[in-house]
């Protein structure tokens, strides 16, 4: 039976209208510093922060170059979904190896339809299925390139990546309101507790203590004798609705906030599932894989946290929950973290070693002011992540009508 296309649609392989890893740095020919783009700092369409090195020092693996409207797909673990679509790049910028570099070609193919196109779960479920290795999934260029797609002519992949890109746009603008927010809390904590420039901090006497001059009536104190430790569970993620959210480091990693929606589930029984189940206000941090990195449960959802996680609670009022999650992700903090971390490959931390270090720990009302800051800012971003959400839901609705041409524009 022959194969049914839209009118106009055909069905091609994808390196036949893409170019992949198309450039490469020349080290004798290029910027003597660069920005890098390593698979870690890559999510699912979001990247997180790149790492500026001098050429003669960079990693191994960087090496691809990128343009306006190129396309990364990481190759290593397809099943993670880290992809990201460039807008125009710096002169600099290189990723990893462990990416593979999308390029349109010029009035073939739509850069942003060739991004929505690769993004679609069925290409990811596609790529899964080709992966070669157990102890370190990935797939070849050559999967990607013999991918057969169906792509409509060009006019109609523009009116397509337009619709699409539209909520994308949308997205975007959003994460950039909260990602401000964040960093308003972020600049008042540190004023309020590292600086010590709270209100009416005119009017306090500077004191010795063990780290230094704080204000007077403020306690040093260790982190271990304010909160209480939990280590999470252990079970295997799940796509499948099989029992409650499970939240993982990768789930914390990427942003300052949690987007439920991405959370995996995973099976329990209902004993386990009181002892570990997360509560609003609990603060979780990881002590593998990517030890130091904090979340906070801004709401009462259905989930647990695994194994790789810590959960922190505050024994009494002294300290706030916000407080609490403040300080974990402060710049002092993460340094102590990163030096009391260890191992080579991958470095660990356990409850003993997060919770092992001394803060000054301000008067009650402080602390009730700050809190009353932190939750309205925190607040408006949880606004925001849900309307991501929102959109996000719509455009991967349209995504697969659009792109099979069930939908014609």
């Amino acid at each position: 039976m022959q194969n049914q296309f839209p009118k106009n649609w055909r069905k091609v392989k994808l390196g036949e209208v893409v170019d992949i890893n198309p450039r490469q740095i020349n080290k004798d020919n290029f910027h003597k510093e660069i920005e890098y783009v390593d698979i870690s700092a890559v999510g699912t369409a979001t990247l997180e922060s790149t790492t500026t090195h001098l050429l003669s020092e960079a990693p191994g693996r960087a090496r691809r170059l990128v343009k306006n409207g190129d396309t990364i797909i990481s190759t290593v673990r397809p099943n993670r979904r880290s992809f990201y679509y460039f807008k125009n790049p710096t002169d600099n910028l290189v990723v990893s190896t462990g990416f593979a570099v999308l390029s349109s070609k010029l009035k073939i193919t739509d850069s942003r339809f060739i991004y929505y196109l690769v993004t679609q779960k069925s290409f990811t479920h596609y790529l899964t299925s080709n992966v070669k290795g157990s102890a370190y999934p990935a797939i070849t260029t050559d999967v990607i390139e013999n991918a057969e797609v169906l792509i409509p002519a060009y006019e109609e992949q523009n009116q397509i990546a337009s619709i699409l890109s539209s909520f994308d746009d949308k997205i975007e603008v959003n994460i950039k309101i909260a990602k401000t927010l964040e960093e308003t809390a972020q600049v008042i904590f540190k004023e309020w507790f590292k600086k010590f420039k709270f209100p009416g901090h005119e009017k306090v006497k500077m004191i010795d203590s063990e780290l230094g001059k704080i204000p007077e009536g403020w306690e040093i104190k260790k982190l271990s004798d304010l909160v209480s430790t939990q280590y999470g569970y252990t079970e295997s993620a799940s796509e499948k609705e099989i029992g409650p959210r499970f939240l993982r480091v990768m789930d914390i990693n990427k942003s300052d906030w949690i987007d439920w929606s991405s959370v995996p589930y995973c099976k329990i029984n209902d004993k386990d599932l009181l002892k570990y189940r997360l509560s609003a206000g609990d603060v979780v941090i990881a002590r593998m894989a990517d030890p130091g990195k904090v979340a906070i449960i801004e709401e009462n959802v259905n989930a647990v946290f695994a194994s790789y996680l810590i959960r922190l609670k505050p024994l009494n009022k002294s300290v706030g929950n916000y407080f609490l999650y403040f300080y974990l992700t402060s710049s002092q903090y993460q340094g102590f973290i990163f030096g009391s971390s260890t191992g080579t490959t991958r470095q660990s931390a356990n409850a003993r070693v997060i919770t092992d270090c001394y803060l000054a720990v301000p008067k009650d009302e402080i602390i009730k002011e700050f809190e009353t800051i932190a939750n309205l800012l925190r607040k408006m971003i949880q606004t925001k992540v849900k309307e991501n959400q929102k959109l996000a839901e719509m455009r991967d609705l349209l995504l697969p009508k659009l792109m099979r041409g069930e939908l014609r524009v």
